[in-house]
């Protein structure tokens, strides 16, 4: 048991005697109370939850279904779309990355057995080569660490207003990448990624940085516990404001100078697919009646997943109706606000100023983001 394992390494002050003291304590509370209160939460999994939960892959399936599925993509993307106009906008999305993709693989001059499994044998390609991964989890975590120090160089060119608060970067074995924001400002941070190099190639961990830290999650967090705002606003959080930024950000690294490998630009563009595929089959399995194999067929041909973390996604995408869609489609309406305030604006457009306005109000759902960027728009055109 996990519980146990400070029960194998004590400080040196700790007599032979309390060492087994404890140790034994330890044991039979596990023996006594752990095992069989998860020996009871497993049978009521089993035995009671399992059978009762519903048959089909969709929410559709169940009374009320359908309904539910328009409400859950409306509250995870704070937008009015229907799935039927998030479904099509997902097929548009996936075929203008595939066509990046491809002129990437072009552009690297990778040939491939047929035209038809080019593709598919790239992905395999950069899955499988050595030069993709890291010596070890401390050069995984040197690279990351130099990937955030360079982007913070690059802060004031895109951000006029920058948080006091820092971040840690930690190594984990598992749950992939992920950003923890702090209980207040008197601590820092975390930035958790996979530091075992097999899990972790190096042509993600640009794209992977940006999201997680700056200019991403850490960057709006950061700023948002800074504001003088009623508490619960610097803690609230919006997926689709928190996690479009965070793909936002991905994509900001290349006018700030990343990707410069056409690797890594692939990399970038593998996570923006993952994030534009779940569009499609999030609203494949709610709305229009998409088996899970269905789903678990389309997420494998157009990502770099494995087959166990396809399997893994598409369960998530099916226990949580709707929140998949959140990613894509706040990147798309930040992205939207940022080309209206360009062609608006002209020349008086300040990047600096767009970014500091953008996450400058903590998070917000995207209609009222909308509200505030023409807002912002209005006062610039009057200066």
């Amino acid at each position: 048991s996990a519980l146990y394992e400070p029960f194998t390494r004590y400080p040196a002050k700790f007599t032979a005697q309390q060492k087994a003291q404890y140790s034994q304590q330890a044991a039979s509370l596990i023996a006594e109370k752990v095992i069989p209160a998860y020996q009871d939460f497993y049978d009521f999994f089993v035995n009671e939850y399992m059978p009762n939960c519903r048959q089909k892959a969709g929410i559709a399936s169940v009374k009320g279904g359908v309904d539910y599925y328009k409400y859950a993509a409306n509250y995870y993307t704070t937008t009015d779309a229907t799935p039927t106009e998030i479904h099509e906008l997902g097929l548009r999305e996936v075929k203008r990355i595939y066509l990046e993709m491809q002129a990437i693989i072009d552009q690297v001059g990778f040939k491939g057995s047929a035209p038809e499994k080019r593709y598919a044998e790239f992905l395999n390609f950069l899955a499988t080569d050595p030069q993709f991964y890291g010596a070890s989890p401390q050069d995984v975590l040197e690279k990351t660490a130099f990937i955030t120090q360079k982007m913070y160089g690059k802060l004031p060119s895109f951000f006029g207003h920058l948080p006091r608060n820092t971040f840690a970067i930690k190594g984990s074995a598992t749950r992939g990448a992920f950003y923890m924001p702090p209980p207040d400002n008197r601590s820092p941070g975390t930035y958790f990624l996979t530091s075992v190099p097999s899990q972790q190639p190096l042509y993600n961990l640009e794209a992977l940085s940006l999201h997680e830290a700056v200019p991403g999650h850490h960057l709006q967090n950061a700023i948002a516990m800074e504001l003088n705002v009623p508490n619960f606003r610097r803690t609230l959080s919006h997926s689709a404001f928190g996690e479009g930024w965070g793909l936002y950000s991905e994509r900001l690294g290349k006018e700030a100078g990343f990707y410069e490998d056409p690797y890594s630009d692939f990399g970038r563009l593998g996570y923006e697919m993952w994030r534009a595929v779940r569009l499609v089959v999030d609203t494949g399995i709610h709305a229009f009646g998409w088996s899970r194999q269905q789903a678990i067929d389309y997420l494998s041909k157009y990502t770099a997943l494995t087959e166990k973390s396809v399997s893994d996604q598409i369960d998530r995408y099916i226990s949580w109706p709707g929140q998949a869609l959140s990613y894509k489609m706040g990147e798309i309406k930040i992205r939207e606000l940022r080309a209206k305030a360009e062609e608006k604006l002209g020349a008086k457009f300040d990047i600096r100023s767009f970014h500091d306005t953008v996450i400058g109000q903590g998070s917000l759902p995207m209609a009222v983001l909308e509200d505030v960027i023409n807002d912002w728009i209005a006062v610039q055109q009057s200066i």
